[in-house]
């Protein structure tokens, strides 16, 4: 197995490290942007190729193909290397881009998000890959923080800036300003990022088809139940048993498949190693409690403290300043404890301030959600970042892609998850507050700008708020208790006598 530090020699090394960083930090804003600059443009586009009832698929689709091609695309680099992969979604992320600028109606532009997906795929989880094989262990967090830092600032002025184009230069250009970037991106990595050298005298394994497409439909099938239940039908309607069933038997079909492959797309040992089954399930459980500050603080802050939008975003984006700066810090942290307990000490913090939101008075001072928020964001950083850098230093190249791709799938995953059950949670809440279904409208009128929020609707906004915090509070608990008993104190970070020794 190669070593954590010596895996990434031959990728990218020496001055060229440089414009790839630059190029991976592009295509991470790019993967970024596209998951939220859409959201504020939604009525001129509607306005201008109709569809309003099929709208929530611009999204829906776009999330489901990065998702169930992250496996996929996490072995195909592991077989073929990371630069084919990395192209290959490049382009066709940028003709994807093309595609949706030039959409004719709500049906072609929800198919061009979908290509668009299927190339930010590649982008999400190969860049990530070759963050761990770039930089050796002791530099990985400061690494991660950049890469964090990108994405939290793309996924908070995605609005505003898809709000600024689709007003001033037309909707279709959300789609078009993507192309000269992503091409300067895809230049930088053609020209200056190399894979490690392959013994020649090696064959490679046959690609194992058959299990990419059980993996994807399985996945497809699964994810869709998730993101439209509770949505466009009831969650036990027939649509959502049936397509729950579908799931449950794909599944079966994918652990057939991948028993009988050669070498499978998601090997055995991804689910027999303790270190990286841990590290999915904690990371899942995260991915699930990032949605309560992501989707429902900022209408808390407007409806409930009576901010505006523009501070309820300073409010909301509190978490991706602390986030950065603790993942930077973490390995300051974890050389002297350890990856696994230094996982725990920010599941811990951001549990306790989870929590601490039911404390909240009513209506409160604005400050104490932004120092709880402040918390969380440090507190994630001192667990994802440890989390996944270990993770990739226990295996070698060869595996890499494919571990890196199982924990950004069930990060995925988690938070689709989430945003479905908390948005039934929220709705619950808000429905036996208002009295009735139809009464939801009211949260929708108290935070259009000026409105006058009547306490009633204040109250019940609060209580909904609560409820999905004391769910990510349980969340961010499972994450402790899973890494606590499934992760070995001491990560098998392979060829470290220094630097991983406290792993």
């Amino acid at each position: 197995m190669v070593g954590a530090g010596a895996a990434g020699a031959g990728a990218g090394a020496g001055p060229r490290r440089g414009p790839v960083m630059a190029a991976l930090m592009l295509s991470t804003g790019l993967v970024a942007l596209d998951s939220t600059v859409v959201a504020t443009a939604v009525p001129q586009i509607t306005g201008d190729l109709g569809g309003f009832a099929y709208f929530s698929w611009l999204f829906s689709g776009y999330l489901l193909a990065v998702t169930v091609t992250l496996p996929v695309y996490g072995k195909l680099s592991d077989t073929f290397g990371r630069k084919p992969v990395l192209v290959f979604g490049a382009v066709l992320f940028l003709l994807g881009s093309l595609l949706c600028g030039l959409a004719w109606n709500m049906g072609s532009l929800i198919v061009f998000r979908v290509v668009q997906g299927l190339g930010g795929g590649a982008l999400q989880g190969t860049v990530q890959t070759l963050a761990a094989d770039l930089f050796p262990l002791r530099e990985r967090p400061r690494i991660q923080a950049r890469l964090s830092t990108v994405w939290a600032l793309s996924a908070v002025a995605g609005p505003g800036i898809g709000g600024l184009l689709a007003t001033y230069a037309g909707w279709r250009w959300i789609f078009f300003v993507n192309l000269p970037v992503g091409a300067m991106a895809l230049w930088m990595i053609v020209r200056h990022l190399r894979d490690p050298r392959r013994d020649a005298g090696r064959a490679r394994p046959p690609v194992d088809r058959a299990g990419a497409v059980a993996i994807f439909a399985c996945a497809g099938v699964l994810m869709t139940a998730l993101v439209q239940g509770g949505v466009a039908w009831p969650w036990l309607s027939a649509p959502s048993l049936g397509l729950f069933g579908a799931g449950l038997a794909l599944v079966a079909l994918v652990v057939v498949v991948e028993r009988r492959a050669a070498d499978p797309v998601i090997p055995g040992w991804v689910w027999r190693r303790r270190t990286i089954v841990a590290v999915n399930l904690a990371l899942g459980a995260m991915g699930l409690l990032m949605v309560a500050p992501t989707v429902f603080l900022p209408t808390y802050a407007q409806a409930v403290l009576g901010l505006d939008p523009v501070a309820a975003g300073f409010v909301m984006s509190v978490w991706t300043v602390t986030w950065p700066v603790a993942a930077a810090f973490s390995q300051h942290l974890y050389r002297r404890i350890g990856f696994r307990d230094t996982g725990l000490v920010g599941i811990g913090a951001t549990a306790l301030a989870l929590g601490a939101f039911q404390l909240l008075p009513f209506p409160g001072s604005v400050w104490a959600p932004v120092a709880l928020m402040a918390v969380v964001g440090a507190g994630l950083g001192l667990f994802s970042a440890p989390l996944l850098v270990g993770a990739q230093s226990t295996v070698g190249w060869e595996e890499r892609g494919t571990a890196t791709a199982s924990v950004l799938f069930c990060r995925q995953t988690g938070q689709t998850l989430g945003a479905s059950l908390f948005g039934a949670v929220a709705n619950g809440v808000l429905v036996a507050r208002l009295g009735g279904a139809a009464d939801l409208d009211a949260v929708t009128r108290a935070v259009e700008p000026g409105a006058r929020v009547p306490e009633a609707t204040a109250r019940a906004v609060a209580a909904a708020t609560q409820a999905v915090y004391l769910g990510a509070a349980v969340a961010a608990v499972v994450a402790f208790v899973v890494l606590l008993a499934v992760a070995p104190r001491r990560f098998p970070v392979p060829g470290t006598s220094g630097e991983g020794a406290g792993e």
